[in-house]
């Protein structure tokens, strides 16, 4: 059930004109429940909203989406199948999701447009689990290093806190004098972690831990980071190495077409071409013809 009892009154419109000093809508300020159990939202309202009052339960979730609960005084689904409306105004919960989280509102209004609303926050208590940790294992001197933590399951919202070897690390490096010489930046809400110039005393074993007051804390494995300055020794004879194998490449293929080792070309020779001269269509029998047509045939070449 509801661990927080407390309840806030609302004064909402004057009415002058009609004589009516006021309409109030009261609920619980917040209620914090373990995700599987029940609990109770409560609304009450003034008199002044008559027996015919319109009563409506609203939900917003973490994202900001809106969905009725009850609506013109009837539960809506998937809401009806595990929370009942009693005592008129009432919402009780069989029990609750960490989909639950967020605020309820209840709103009341009647036939001459009085209108009055109060919000509850609901809390499922969803303890964290293992964070999903990044940390890179190897930084250049001088770069910048980013570390992150988050978890999905905690409910409310965990924080983060990091160690190193073993230690905790506080928020501002500042507030410690065993710490002031370091330069990290630290965000407890999002769980990140940033080295903005890293230096070898920057290197050691990081691991994060995920915290809320719904169960206990949650850490990543440990992983080491290590800075290492730029070895500009191996860049120069990694160069030297890849201009070597370009030279040996070359010469190789120098010496094989030297050598002959390389098909050469082959040189293509002129095809003659054949000019055909066809028969005479006139004069002469067929002798005539066979003659012209040896005399006027040729090959030009």
């Amino acid at each position: 059930m509801f661990t927080s009892s407390s309840f806030v009154s609302v004064l909402l419109f004057s009415y002058a004109a009609t004589g009516v000093s006021g309409f109030t809508v009261t609920t619980q300020t917040d209620v914090r429940v373990k995700e599987n159990e029940g609990t109770d939202l409560t609304c009450q309202y003034s008199a002044d909203f008559g027996s015919n009052a319109r009563l409506e339960w609203k939900f917003k979730d973490t994202k900001g989406s809106q969905v009725y609960v009850v609506y013109d005084g009837k539960l809506t689904q998937p809401y009806a199948s595990r929370v009942t409306l009693f005592s008129g105004s009432n919402l009780r919960f069989s029990k609750v999701t960490r989909k639950d989280n967020g605020e309820y509102s209840c709103e009341v209004s009647n036939a001459n447009n009085q209108f009055g609303e109060s919000t509850v926050r609901l809390t499922v208590l969803v303890p964290p689990s293992p964070p999903l940790c990044r940390i890179p294992t190897t930084i250049t001197t001088g770069k910048t290093a980013v570390l992150s933590c988050y978890d999905a399951d905690g409910s409310p919202p965990p924080t983060y806190q990091w160690y190193k070897d073993g230690t905790l690390l506080p928020t501002d490096p500042t507030s410690l004098a065993a710490f002031r010489n370091f330069t990290y930046k630290m965000n407890a809400a999002s769980g990140k972690l940033e080295f903005p110039r890293a230096s070898k005393m920057d290197s050691g074993q990081y691991f994060c831990e995920a915290v809320n007051n719904a169960g206990p804390a949650q850490r990543c494995k440990a992983v080491k980071m290590e800075v290492r300055d730029l070895n500009t020794g191996g860049i120069v004879a990694g160069v030297i190495v890849a201009l070597l194998l370009v030279a040996l490449l070359v010469f190789g293929i120098w010496y094989a077409n030297k050598k002959g080792y390389l098909p050469k070309k082959s040189e293509s020779k002129p095809r003659p071409n054949v000019v055909y001269q066809p028969p005479s269509s006139y004069g002469g029998g067929d002798e005539e013809e066979d003659g012209d047509f040896k005399q006027k045939s040729s090959f030009v070449v």
